[in-house]
């Protein structure tokens, strides 16, 4: 049987890629491990599904003075060592790495263990921490046909990103009954992400006078962000979070008004659903959302609105022009050639076995 690890972890954009490809690399005939933090998100979410799971030292790497920079490369190094025994007793023919800090000793130790590890960036340019594995990979997967400009040529591979197929079978009139919704009219779904955005929960509210008589909208407006006021008002229903009912919610949805995370808008695009793009200002990130955001709508996927832009009166302008041109979207979406991530870094994963084992010879 062929052995693979997988690595990544800190946020569950680090964590959910991995479990999507798991049940096609089960499939392939491989027997998976995953190496993580001790006790970081990635965690519970392997344990959940039985996967063996082995806990790191893990430390950040940050680009800002904190006094932890002064402890966290301590934190790494015993990563490093840590991982390499890991990958010596496991016997791993591959390492897959989806990112995050974590995933850095993991990488580094699989070259010194002369074991070929893939990564994948999501973001257009290259985090921190995959800047510090991309030497030590054997491939790089990518999602933007521009990340190629930011990597090794001989290692860029575009895959896009690897999606849950539980999102891929989701049940629209499941989607309508949980809402109290019908096929009268179009529905948009709005996801400010899992802690809610100030600024698009403020504007589609204040739109809601102006949208509702043309359209339902599902709300998901993050924990704690339901407005009680508002609560019963008919073609609206909000949610704070939602986990299983999102494959149901957007297969209900006409139109989906979003941030731009990488894994998010991937899920967008495989689903060939019309969105509306407010990226994450530079001033809350490394501006990572917003270029991921300008790819899209140049490729055509994806209607940008800046977040410095939102009001009410945009976001129905945004609304009713998308709307109006979703099968432009749509079409645009249809002839995107990475659209089979899964297949794609299986079929790599095996490259890299057999070359690991030529090598063993």
């Amino acid at each position: 049987m062929k052995k693979i690890v997988l690595t990544g972890g800190g946020t569950a954009g680090h964590v959910t890629p991995n479990i999507a490809l798991m049940p096609a690399l089960k499939k392939a005939g491989y027997q998976i491990s995953y190496i993580g933090s001790y006790d970081g998100i990635e965690r519970r979410l392997i344990e959940e599904l039985n996967i063996p799971y082995y806990g790191i030292s893990s430390g950040k790497l940050r680009r800002y003075f904190d006094v932890k920079n002064f402890t966290d490369p301590f934190r790494v190094v015993k990563g490093f060592f840590e991982a390499k025994k890991l990958i010596k007793k496991l016997k791993p023919d591959v390492v897959f790495s989806k990112g995050g800090f974590v995933s850095v000793p993991v990488v580094l130790a699989a070259k010194r263990c002369k074991v070929p590890a893939i990564i994948h960036e999501s973001d257009m340019t290259p985090g921190l921490a995959n800047k510090l594995a991309i030497p030590s990979a054997y491939k790089v997967c990518h999602n933007f046909p521009e990340t190629a400009d930011n990597l090794p040529e001989d290692k860029a591979v575009l895959s896009g990103s690897p999606i849950r197929q539980e999102l891929l079978d989701g049940n629209r009139l499941k989607g309508l009954q949980l809402c109290g919704f019908n096929d009268e009219k179009p529905i948009i779904l709005v996801i400010g992400g899992s802690l809610g955005a100030v600024a698009i929960n403020e504007a589609v509210r204040k739109a809601l006078p102006v949208l509702l008589p043309s359209y339902q909208i599902i709300h998901v407006c993050g924990k704690g962000k339901v407005d009680t006021s508002i609560k019963n008002l008919s073609g609206y229903i909000q949610f704070d979070y939602v986990k299983q009912e999102l494959s149901d919610l957007l297969a209900a949805a006409d139109l989906v008004i979003s941030r731009a995370g990488s894994n998010a808008i991937c899920e967008f695009l495989a689903l060939n659903k019309p969105n509306i793009l407010i990226p994450l200002p530079a001033s809350a990130s490394r501006g990572d959302q917003i270029l991921n955001a300008a790819s899209f709508e140049k490729q055509g996927f994806s209607y940008l609105l800046p977040e410095e832009m939102v009001t009410d009166e945009s976001l129905v302008k945004a609304v009713n022009e998308v709307y109006e041109n979703r099968e432009s979207y749509v079409q645009a979406m249809k002839t995107n050639t990475a659209s089979n991530a899964i297949d794609i870094i299986v079929n790599l994963c095996d490259e890299a076995v057999m070359s690991h084992k030529k090598r063993k010879k």
